[in-house]
């Protein structure tokens, strides 16, 4: 039943990363663009965790963690570079 569980799992993370990417690449402005790129890489921990389950390894969780800190980081400057101008004041 888990198998079954995480392939389905697997194959809509990985439809959601396509169509995501496919916003970015085509986004009409760069609040889009930003916002998909932070959809992208939630959508990159979802299918990182669902790998760590799947192949019953906790690396991969340290790996899901360590894009989130920097996915956050990077939106937040990204924001304040879209905002202001310029990220270090």
């Amino acid at each position: 039943m888990l198998s079954t569980a995480l392939a389905i799992a697997f194959g809509l993370v990985t439809a959601a990363l396509a169509l995501t990417l496919w916003r970015l690449l085509r986004g009409p402005d760069k609040p889009d663009r930003i916002l998909a790129l932070d959809t992208l890489y939630v959508n990159s921990i979802a299918l990182l965790v669902l790998l760590g389950i799947h192949l019953d390894s906790a690396l991969y969780f340290e790996a899901a963690i360590l894009i989130a800190m920097m996915g956050f980081v990077g939106t937040v400057a990204l924001c304040k570079y879209l905002l202001r101008g310029d990220i270090i004041e």
